[in-house]
Formats: C-alpha cells, sequence, structure tokens
C-alpha cells in the first residue's frame, strides 16, 4: 500500500515508512548489513539534508547507494540532474520506475549506473558538480575518497555517514579524533560537521548514530609531488600514532637521517606526531622525501 501523505501537485511525492516497506517487499528484498543497507523512511530527514546541502538548481549532483530512492526523489525536485551510482542490480532496477512513480515529471532529471562506486572513473552525461549520499557506513571513508580524486569536477557535497566517522572526517590537528580520513579529505576539501541523524528514520534501524558532512572543494597544497606520495606520508605517521615522527617515516625514508632531513625540509620538528600536522605540512615532508631521494640519486 503507498502512502498519499506528500501530494504529487508540490513536485517528487518522498517515501515514507509504508511506501519505503512496500517497495522492498515487491522486490522481495531484505536489507544486508554486508552492504550497508540503511533505507531513510522519515521524508523530514531527506528534505533537511538536501536543504544542508545548498544546492543550485544548475547542479549535476551524484548520490551514491540511493538504494529505494528515498533520497534521490528529494534531490530530482531542487538540481538539473541526479546521477546514482547502485552496487545492487536488483536496487538498479528498480529505481527507474520508482522515479517515474513518484516523480514523473524529473524522469528527465535522473540516471542511474549500476557500478561499485569504489572504482567508479568517470559518469555520463556533464561533468558532476556536488555529491549527495547516505553512503554505506562500511566503506564511507573510501567511497568518498574515491570520488574525491576521480571527479575533480565535484565542487562540494554533503555525506552522511557514522557519526564517529563524521567526527573522523571533520577533525583538524590535535584533535583526539584527527587522523588519516581528516588528513586526506582535507587534500581535496574543506571538511565540517553539519548535523546529526538519529537512529529512528532508518529502517533497519542501524546500531550506530549518523552524522552528516558537508565539504567544499580547495585546491590541493602548492607542492611539486604526486598526491600518492603524499598519502604515502600520511599513512605512514598515523600507523603508530603515539611515536614520533622521526621514528614512524623511517622506513619510508630510507633511514632516520633521511627522515629528519625530510622534516626539516618541511619546519617541522622531528619529535611531533602526525596528529599534530597539517595536510599542508604533510604535502611539504613527501615533498622533502622526493628530495632527498633524488639527492642520492
Amino acid at each position: 500500500m503507498v502512502s498519499d501523505e506528500y501530494p504529487t501537485s508540490a513536485g517528487p511525492r518522498l517515501l515514507g515508512p509504508a511506501d519505503v516497506r512496500s517497495l522492498a517487499a515487491a522486490l522481495d528484498l531484505r536489507p544486508t548489513k554486508q552492504r550497508g543497507q540503511n533505507f531513510v523512511i522519515d521524508a523530514n530527514t531527506v528534505r533537511r539534508i538536501v536543504r544542508a546541502a545548498d544546492l543550485d538548481p544548475s547542479d549535476v549532483v551524484v548520490e551514491v547507494g540511493p538504494g529505494l530512492g528515498s533520497l534521490t526523489l528529494g534531490l530530482l525536485e531542487v538540481v538539473s540532474r541526479v546521477v546514482a551510482i547502485e552496487i545492487d542490480p536488483v536496487l538498479a532496477g528498480a529505481l527507474p520506475a520508482t522515479v517515474e512513480r513518484f516523480a514523473p515529471g524529473y524522469v528527465d532529471r535522473f540516471e542511474v549506473v549500476e557500478a561499485d562506486a569504489l572504482r567508479v572513473t568517470e559518469l555520463p552525461g556533464p561533468p558532476p558538480t556536488a555529491l549527495v549520499a547516505n553512503l554505506p557506513y562500511n566503506v564511507s571513508v573510501p567511497v568518498l575518497l574515491n570520488l574525491m580524486a576521480a571527479l575533480p569536477s565535484l565542487r562540494k557535497g554533503l555525506v552522511m555517514v557514522q557519526a564517529e566517522v563524521a567526527d573522523r572526517l571533520a577533525a583538524g590537528p590535535g584533535s583526539r579524533t584527527y587522523g588519516v580520513p581528516s588528513v586526506k579529505a582535507a587534500w581535496y576539501a574543506s571538511v565540517r560537521r553539519a548535523g546529526s541523524i538519529g537512529r529512528q528514520v532508518f529502517w533497519p534501524a542501524p546500531n550506530v548514530d549518523s552524522g552528516l558532512v558537508a565539504w567544499e572543494h580547495r585546491d590541493p597544497p602548492a607542492v611539486d609531488i604526486a598526491r600518492e606520495q603524499v598519502f604515502a606520508v600520511i599513512d605512514a605517521a598515523f600507523a603508530t600514532r603515539r611515536k614520533m615522527l622521526r621514528s614512524t617515516l623511517k622506513a619510508l625514508a630510507g633511514s632516520a637521517e633521511a627522515a629528519e632531513a625530510a622534516l626539516a625540509h618541511a619546519g617541522v620538528d622531528p619529535t611531533a606526531r602526525g596528529e599534530s600536522l597539517g595536510v599542508e605540512e604533510f604535502a611539504r615532508v613527501a615533498e622533502g622525501l622526493a628530495l632527498h631521494r633524488v639527492e642520492r640519486s
């Protein structure tokens, strides 16, 4: 049975709890933890996410893990195009019919791509400008970082992730939650916490709280070195979080002396720890390591 709570006259009719369960039953769908499937069943939460995303009518939005289409329908009304990336073939196949049923005037704004968002390198149509998604919690950080790297036309985004992950992504140097996700996200964007989401708006209800993370694109640090080399330094620095950088970078640099030379190049105290450095400093350390290797060769 489909709810009539949201009229079509104002635009797409958003899904309520009865709609979500009806769509799932028609597909004989049982949400799985393996794919992080927790579907939003509250239309007001969808409206809140869409408002918080600060979208323009000209935006081309990428949505990851659209599921049964709750957020998709909310996005279609406010942007020029939504491209949904869905790994589940059953959900991907059903989504166009859901859009046609609940948002018949917006079908031409929508396209679904059946793919793994961890492996996406490009999307059909005009370059996307925004990422708005309820990300699968088990792969939220790698998906976000992959799309930031693979789709450089993205200028902004709002993603819903596990609350603890939201804290890590938005953390700054010196924070107890600051770590690898914080620094790598900062390579691409300015990131901030944008709110919290309760468990009761999902079906099935997750065992964790959720958080919204907003970001705006910014240019990476101005260093003459590849991103992968910087990320290798970040990974090494946090591999043993409580150790000093001259120790954590020793293996990557090849020797303690090389590590200290790279840190000196960056103007970083060799006794400092990774949690105290921003992305610009990590980039300069990586640049110092590269220079040291060139000098030795």
